[in-house]
């Protein structure tokens, strides 16, 4: 008797076991399922090669008819270059009009500038260099800039911490009659650090000089040995007036889109921490929900632009998905990263109007692509 209560118990033992296992196996697939982005699903083009492999857009069921339209409308727009990548491939790539230089028509091998989606490309490399603890987010500026680096009194400045320029909330003053330039005069107290959202050029162009201070590399060096050459990236950083802008082709700006749609992975290679890269696409603070680190983010229920304090309701661009986030500069210089659709779109050339952030051509992009890809 106790040998057949002992048998039907090791029975019981074993359905209990596989019914557990088929539970583990059942949770591990949804998690698997909500994962907006599957980096093994993801192709990476060679480093050392221009070979990059396409995918039709019919084959993604794609509308053909309204693809045409977006694309007869970007020049329009002196829109240069234009790239979508779906699942690292290449669906479009498109050029127009001539080089920056005016010698010769746009290719994929011509640089353009990128403005301020250099700002997102920036905050990579902070990413990059707390990795490697050559510096943490919670550092102090001073630490790299040294005492004085502003011209507000050392209990007021010694409060600044990298994290503050990351999300544009170092409390200098934007309003100053050169915004732009990083001397003492031009950086004045306007709040307590993190208690006011600005987009403030000169607190963002002073990272590349605490880069260069923490690594003892130059900028350019430092970004080519930790992630230009990782990932076959071409491009510069090259003084303009008071700024630091990043010149590539557009091939190279997708390549970087590709690294953000991959939480800083590049084939097999974790290239910087996941969760930095997580974090660059989150809000960094709550006064500007729609700002990560240097990166302007979708799908918030409110936003602010530059030059104003103005909180207004609503996300960034309505019309796009609400997981999407991206690097803008002037003119419309765009690189947008969708997660849940694993698509990066790349927008080089020139825009109407003289807005820092052109926020209304970005709109009028997804007014065209969305009934593409619908």
């Amino acid at each position: 008797m106790e040998s057949s209560n002992l048998s039907v118990f090791r029975a019981f033992q074993v359905i209990g076991k596989l019914v557990f296992g088929c539970w583990i196996l059942f949770f591990s697939s949804c998690a698997d399922a909500q994962e907006p982005n599957s980096n093994s699903s993801l192709y990476y083009p060679p480093t050392e090669s221009s070979i990059w492999e396409e995918t039709n857009f019919q084959t993604l069921g794609w509308d053909g008819t309204a693809l045409a339209e977006l694309l007869s409308w970007l020049p329009t727009q002196d829109t240069r270059a234009f790239i979508i990548l779906k699942d690292g491939k290449i669906v479009v790539e498109e050029y127009w009009g001539n080089k920056l230089t005016g010698l010769g028509p746009m290719d994929q091998n011509s640089f353009w500038y990128w403005a301020s989606a250099g700002k997102t490309l920036t905050a990579s490399l902070i990413g990059l260099a707390e990795d490697e603890k050559l510096l943490s987010l919670k550092d102090r500026t001073q630490e790299y800039l040294g005492k004085g680096w502003t011209s507000m009194p050392n209990s007021e400045e010694r409060d600044i911490r990298i994290r503050h320029h990351l999300s544009m909330t170092t409390g200098l003053d934007d309003q100053v009659a050169y915004p732009e330039k990083t001397n003492q005069e031009n950086l004045v107290f306007k709040a307590e650090a993190g208690e006011r959202w600005a987009y403030h050029n000169a607190p963002y162009t002073l990272l590349d000089q605490v880069i260069t201070n923490a690594s003892g590399m130059s900028y350019q060096t430092f970004f080519k040995e930790r992630l230009g050459n990782k990932i076959g990236m071409k491009g510069m950083w090259q003084k303009t007036g008071d700024n630091n802008v990043f010149y590539s082709d557009a091939r190279s700006m997708a390549r970087f889109g590709l690294l953000l749609l991959a939480n800083g992975k590049w084939d097999n290679e974790q290239i910087g921490d996941r969760d930095f890269f997580e974090d660059l696409h989150q809000s960094s603070q709550d006064l500007n929900p729609s700002y990560g680190y240097l990166t302007w983010l979708n799908g918030k229920n409110s936003y602010m632009v530059p030059q104003s304090q103005q909180v207004l309701p609503g996300s960034l661009v309505p019309q796009a998905p609400a997981d999407m986030y991206q690097a803008m500069g002037k003119n419309g210089q765009f690189v947008m990263v969708v997660p849940s659709q694993n698509l990066v779109i790349v927008r080089m050339g020139g825009a109407p109007g003289d807005l820092p952030v052109p926020f209304l051509l970005i709109r009028q992009i997804w007014d065209r692509l969305g009934p593409v890809l619908d």
